[in-house]
Protein backbone atom coordinates (compact mmCIF):
# COMPACT_ATOMS: atom_id res chain seq x y z
CA UNK A 1 0.00 0.00 0.00
CA UNK A 2 1.18 3.20 -0.57
CA UNK A 3 2.27 4.99 2.04
CA UNK A 4 -0.29 8.18 1.30
CA UNK A 5 -3.28 5.64 1.55
CA UNK A 6 -2.20 4.85 5.19
CA UNK A 7 -3.71 7.35 6.90
CA UNK A 8 -6.86 6.99 4.66
CA UNK A 9 -7.02 3.12 5.58
CA UNK A 10 -6.65 4.46 8.93
CA UNK A 11 -9.21 6.71 9.23
CA UNK A 12 -11.97 4.49 7.28
CA UNK A 13 -11.02 2.20 9.77
CA UNK A 14 -11.89 3.89 12.60
CA UNK A 15 -15.01 5.80 11.07
CA UNK A 16 -16.09 2.07 10.40
CA UNK A 17 -15.69 1.01 13.92
CA UNK A 18 -17.33 4.01 15.62
CA UNK A 19 -20.42 4.13 13.45
CA UNK A 20 -21.15 0.44 13.25
CA UNK A 21 -19.93 -1.23 16.24
CA UNK A 22 -18.71 1.22 19.25
CA UNK A 23 -22.36 3.22 18.54
CA UNK A 24 -24.13 0.20 19.87
CA UNK A 25 -22.15 -0.86 22.69
CA UNK A 26 -24.10 0.29 25.30
CA UNK A 27 -22.56 -0.27 28.58
CA UNK A 28 -23.55 0.15 31.83
CA UNK A 29 -20.90 2.24 34.44
CA UNK A 30 -21.43 1.93 37.90
CA UNK A 31 -20.13 4.71 40.42
CA UNK A 32 -19.88 4.80 43.77
CA UNK A 33 -20.71 8.50 45.52
CA UNK A 34 -20.10 8.66 48.77
CA UNK A 35 -22.60 11.50 49.92
CA UNK A 36 -25.35 10.08 52.82
CA UNK A 37 -25.11 10.66 56.05
CA UNK A 38 -21.78 8.30 57.91
CA UNK A 39 -22.95 5.10 58.25
CA UNK A 40 -26.55 5.04 56.00
CA UNK A 41 -27.49 2.32 54.26
CA UNK A 42 -26.57 2.74 50.53
CA UNK A 43 -29.16 4.24 47.87
CA UNK A 44 -28.93 3.24 44.23
CA UNK A 45 -29.77 5.67 41.38
CA UNK A 46 -29.96 4.71 37.80
CA UNK A 47 -29.01 7.72 35.72
CA UNK A 48 -30.06 7.60 32.24
CA UNK A 49 -29.23 10.45 29.66
CA UNK A 50 -29.03 11.87 26.32
CA UNK A 51 -31.22 8.50 24.57
CA UNK A 52 -32.05 10.34 21.06
CA UNK A 53 -34.34 7.61 20.16
CA UNK A 54 -35.69 7.11 17.10
CA UNK A 55 -38.76 4.16 16.58
CA UNK A 56 -36.49 1.97 14.31
CA UNK A 57 -33.77 1.95 17.36
CA UNK A 58 -34.32 -1.45 18.85
CA UNK A 59 -31.09 -3.08 19.84
CA UNK A 60 -30.90 0.10 22.13
CA UNK A 61 -34.63 -0.43 23.16
CA UNK A 62 -33.97 -4.09 24.38
CA UNK A 63 -30.92 -2.82 26.34
CA UNK A 64 -32.70 -0.15 27.83
CA UNK A 65 -35.95 -2.78 29.20
CA UNK A 66 -33.12 -4.91 30.57
CA UNK A 67 -32.06 -1.97 33.07
CA UNK A 68 -35.14 -2.67 34.85
CA UNK A 69 -33.59 -5.95 36.65
CA UNK A 70 -31.17 -3.65 38.10
CA UNK A 71 -34.47 -2.86 40.86
CA UNK A 72 -33.16 0.82 41.30
CA UNK A 73 -34.22 2.34 44.20
CA UNK A 74 -34.87 5.86 42.32
CA UNK A 75 -34.38 7.16 38.08
CA UNK A 76 -32.87 10.20 37.25
CA UNK A 77 -33.38 11.35 33.57
CA UNK A 78 -31.44 14.65 32.43
CA UNK A 79 -33.15 14.63 28.96
CA UNK A 80 -32.93 14.69 25.47
CA UNK A 81 -34.95 11.43 25.28
CA UNK A 82 -36.65 12.08 21.44
CA UNK A 83 -34.92 12.42 18.01
CA UNK A 84 -37.94 11.78 15.64
CA UNK A 85 -41.12 13.13 15.37
CA UNK A 86 -42.72 9.46 16.17
CA UNK A 87 -40.21 7.89 19.28
CA UNK A 88 -42.49 8.73 22.14
CA UNK A 89 -43.82 5.36 21.84
CA UNK A 90 -40.55 3.86 21.76
CA UNK A 91 -39.15 5.51 24.36
CA UNK A 92 -41.71 4.07 26.70
CA UNK A 93 -41.41 0.95 25.66
CA UNK A 94 -37.65 1.19 26.33
CA UNK A 95 -37.94 2.55 29.68
CA UNK A 96 -40.48 -0.16 30.31
CA UNK A 97 -41.01 -1.10 34.47
CA UNK A 98 -38.38 1.92 35.13
CA UNK A 99 -41.58 4.18 34.71
CA UNK A 100 -43.30 2.44 37.89
CA UNK A 101 -39.75 3.45 39.97
CA UNK A 102 -40.04 6.75 41.61
CA UNK A 103 -38.62 8.65 39.01
CA UNK A 104 -37.37 12.44 38.25
CA UNK A 105 -37.00 14.43 35.13
CA UNK A 106 -36.09 17.40 32.84
CA UNK A 107 -35.60 17.86 29.11
CA UNK A 108 -32.94 18.98 27.15
CA UNK A 109 -33.38 20.46 23.78
CA UNK A 110 -33.50 17.68 21.73
CA UNK A 111 -36.91 16.72 23.70
CA UNK A 112 -38.32 19.89 22.34
CA UNK A 113 -36.49 20.48 18.71
CA UNK A 114 -36.33 17.62 16.21
CA UNK A 115 -32.57 16.93 15.17
CA UNK A 116 -31.28 18.61 11.96
CA UNK A 117 -27.91 18.53 9.80
CA UNK A 118 -25.15 20.51 11.12
CA UNK A 119 -21.46 20.86 9.95
CA UNK A 120 -19.56 19.13 12.31
CA UNK A 121 -16.56 21.05 12.01
CA UNK A 122 -18.81 23.60 14.23
CA UNK A 123 -18.73 21.07 16.78
CA UNK A 124 -15.32 20.25 16.95
CA UNK A 125 -14.92 24.03 16.79
CA UNK A 126 -16.66 24.19 20.65
CA UNK A 127 -20.40 23.39 20.10
CA UNK A 128 -22.99 23.09 17.35
CA UNK A 129 -25.65 25.15 19.13
CA UNK A 130 -28.87 25.37 16.94
CA UNK A 131 -31.42 27.61 15.12
CA UNK A 132 -34.04 27.65 18.83
CA UNK A 133 -36.36 30.31 16.96
CA UNK A 134 -37.97 27.43 14.99
CA UNK A 135 -41.12 25.63 16.19
CA UNK A 136 -40.39 23.50 18.96
CA UNK A 137 -41.86 20.50 16.46
CA UNK A 138 -40.65 17.19 18.73
CA UNK A 139 -43.97 15.59 20.97
CA UNK A 140 -42.34 17.03 24.15
CA UNK A 141 -45.79 17.86 26.00
CA UNK A 142 -46.68 14.31 25.00
CA UNK A 143 -43.97 12.91 26.59
CA UNK A 144 -44.21 14.60 29.77
CA UNK A 145 -47.57 13.53 30.37
CA UNK A 146 -46.70 10.16 29.73
CA UNK A 147 -43.80 10.39 32.73
CA UNK A 148 -45.78 12.03 35.14
CA UNK A 149 -48.71 9.53 34.54
CA UNK A 150 -46.58 6.81 35.79
CA UNK A 151 -45.20 8.63 38.84
CA UNK A 152 -42.23 10.66 37.37
CA UNK A 153 -41.66 14.42 38.60
CA UNK A 154 -40.85 16.99 36.26
CA UNK A 155 -38.36 19.19 37.69
CA UNK A 156 -37.88 21.60 34.83
CA UNK A 157 -37.23 24.76 37.04
CA UNK A 158 -38.99 23.60 39.97
CA UNK A 159 -38.35 21.77 43.41
CA UNK A 160 -39.54 18.36 44.65
CA UNK A 161 -39.32 16.21 47.41
CA UNK A 162 -40.44 12.44 47.59
CA UNK A 163 -39.33 9.45 49.26
CA UNK A 164 -37.09 6.77 47.23
CA UNK A 165 -35.48 3.40 49.25
CA UNK A 166 -36.48 4.95 52.41
CA UNK A 167 -34.96 8.40 52.15
CA UNK A 168 -36.37 11.56 51.94
CA UNK A 169 -34.80 13.35 48.93
CA UNK A 170 -35.37 16.93 48.02
CA UNK A 171 -34.24 18.09 44.66
CA UNK A 172 -34.08 20.91 42.27
CA UNK A 173 -33.98 21.42 38.71
CA UNK A 174 -33.97 23.66 35.64
CA UNK A 175 -35.42 23.46 32.11
CA UNK A 176 -32.11 23.41 29.54
CA UNK A 177 -29.59 25.61 30.06
CA UNK A 178 -28.45 25.13 26.96
CA UNK A 179 -31.42 27.12 25.42
CA UNK A 180 -31.31 29.23 28.17
CA UNK A 181 -34.53 28.19 29.95
CA UNK A 182 -33.16 27.73 33.38
CA UNK A 183 -34.64 29.58 35.91
CA UNK A 184 -32.18 29.94 38.43
CA UNK A 185 -32.96 30.79 42.35
CA UNK A 186 -31.76 31.26 45.54
CA UNK A 187 -33.72 28.77 47.71
CA UNK A 188 -30.89 26.51 49.87
CA UNK A 189 -31.03 23.06 49.93
CA UNK A 190 -32.85 21.27 52.24
CA UNK A 191 -30.98 20.24 55.05
CA UNK A 192 -33.64 18.26 57.00
CA UNK A 193 -33.85 15.91 53.72
CA UNK A 194 -31.30 12.66 53.99
CA UNK A 195 -29.78 14.00 50.64
CA UNK A 196 -31.09 16.97 48.02
CA UNK A 197 -29.77 16.76 44.28
CA UNK A 198 -29.75 19.16 40.92
CA UNK A 199 -31.22 18.21 37.98
CA UNK A 200 -30.33 19.61 34.81
CA UNK A 201 -30.32 18.67 31.46
CA UNK A 202 -26.41 20.98 30.65
CA UNK A 203 -23.96 21.63 33.20
CA UNK A 204 -23.56 25.24 32.60
CA UNK A 205 -21.07 26.29 34.99
CA UNK A 206 -23.36 28.82 36.32
CA UNK A 207 -25.94 26.18 37.36
CA UNK A 208 -23.16 24.26 38.86
CA UNK A 209 -21.85 27.67 40.72
CA UNK A 210 -24.88 28.64 42.11
CA UNK A 211 -26.23 24.40 43.23
CA UNK A 212 -22.91 23.94 45.12
CA UNK A 213 -23.21 27.48 46.79
CA UNK A 214 -26.89 26.95 48.26
CA UNK A 215 -25.25 23.35 49.37
CA UNK A 216 -26.91 21.19 47.36
CA UNK A 217 -24.29 17.58 47.90
CA UNK A 218 -25.23 16.18 44.71
CA UNK A 219 -25.41 17.65 40.92
CA UNK A 220 -26.36 15.50 38.12
CA UNK A 221 -26.42 16.33 34.08
CA UNK A 222 -26.44 15.15 31.01
CA UNK A 223 -25.65 16.32 27.37
CA UNK A 224 -22.26 16.56 26.61
CA UNK A 225 -22.41 12.93 25.09
CA UNK A 226 -18.84 12.40 26.68
CA UNK A 227 -17.21 14.79 24.18
CA UNK A 228 -18.66 12.16 21.86
CA UNK A 229 -15.52 11.97 19.58
CA UNK A 230 -12.66 11.00 22.33
CA UNK A 231 -8.72 10.91 21.79
CA UNK A 232 -7.11 8.17 23.64
CA UNK A 233 -4.76 9.85 26.14
CA UNK A 234 -5.99 13.29 25.90
CA UNK A 235 -9.74 12.89 26.64
CA UNK A 236 -13.20 14.73 24.77
CA UNK A 237 -12.56 17.33 22.80
CA UNK A 238 -15.72 19.61 23.19
CA UNK A 239 -18.25 19.61 25.75
CA UNK A 240 -21.04 21.09 23.95
CA UNK A 241 -21.17 24.02 26.79
CA UNK A 242 -18.42 25.90 29.05
CA UNK A 243 -17.56 23.14 31.51
CA UNK A 244 -14.05 22.01 30.97
CA UNK A 245 -12.86 18.50 28.72
CA UNK A 246 -11.75 17.14 32.43
CA UNK A 247 -15.21 16.80 33.22
CA UNK A 248 -17.25 16.02 30.23
CA UNK A 249 -18.02 12.27 31.72
CA UNK A 250 -17.60 10.62 35.09
CA UNK A 251 -17.88 11.70 38.56
CA UNK A 252 -16.02 14.38 39.78
CA UNK A 253 -16.65 17.51 42.40
CA UNK A 254 -17.52 20.98 41.74
CA UNK A 255 -16.22 23.89 44.22
CA UNK A 256 -17.23 27.43 44.56
CA UNK A 257 -14.81 29.48 46.67
CA UNK A 258 -15.81 29.52 50.41
CA UNK A 259 -18.62 26.21 49.89
CA UNK A 260 -18.08 22.76 50.72
CA UNK A 261 -17.69 20.75 47.23
CA UNK A 262 -20.73 19.28 45.68
CA UNK A 263 -20.11 15.89 43.69
CA UNK A 264 -20.97 16.02 39.88
CA UNK A 265 -22.12 13.18 37.90
CA UNK A 266 -21.90 13.93 34.09
CA UNK A 267 -23.71 11.28 32.29
CA UNK A 268 -21.89 10.49 28.54
CA UNK A 269 -25.67 9.37 27.59
CA UNK A 270 -26.64 6.85 25.13
CA UNK A 271 -27.53 8.11 21.73
CA UNK A 272 -26.46 10.46 18.83
CA UNK A 273 -28.25 12.95 16.55
CA UNK A 274 -29.30 10.78 14.06
CA UNK A 275 -26.84 13.30 11.25
CA UNK A 276 -23.83 12.25 13.74
CA UNK A 277 -24.22 8.45 14.44
CA UNK A 278 -20.81 7.97 15.73
CA UNK A 279 -18.73 7.71 18.77
CA UNK A 280 -15.19 6.89 19.41
CA UNK A 281 -13.33 5.71 22.61
CA UNK A 282 -16.92 6.73 24.39
CA UNK A 283 -19.54 4.21 24.49
CA UNK A 284 -23.39 5.18 24.88
CA UNK A 285 -23.79 4.54 28.55
CA UNK A 286 -26.27 4.28 31.51
CA UNK A 287 -24.64 4.76 34.53
CA UNK A 288 -25.80 3.05 38.75
CA UNK A 289 -24.57 5.50 41.17
CA UNK A 290 -24.47 3.67 44.93
CA UNK A 291 -24.89 6.63 47.28
CA UNK A 292 -23.13 5.61 50.67
CA UNK A 293 -22.09 7.52 53.65
CA UNK A 294 -19.42 10.30 53.48
CA UNK A 295 -17.31 8.13 55.65
CA UNK A 296 -17.06 5.83 52.46
CA UNK A 297 -14.78 6.64 49.39
CA UNK A 298 -15.99 7.08 45.65
CA UNK A 299 -15.37 5.46 42.52
CA UNK A 300 -15.96 4.96 38.69
CA UNK A 301 -15.52 2.22 36.48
Amino acid sequence: MRPLLWPLAAAAAGLAYASVYEVRAFTLRHVTVPVLEAGSEPLRVLHLSDTHMTPNQHKKQGWLRTLADLQPDLVVNTGDNLAHLDAVPSVLRAYGDLLDLPGAFVFGSNDYFSPVAKNPVNYLRGGTGGDWSRKRDLPFDQLRHAFEQRGWIDLSNRHASFVAGGRRLSFVGVDDPHLNYDVLDDVPADTAADLAIGVAHAPYVRVLDRWNSLGYPLIMAGHTHGGQLRVPFYGALVTNCDLDRARARGLHQHQVDGHEPSWLHVSAGLGTSPYTPVRFACRPEATLLTLTGIDSSGSLS
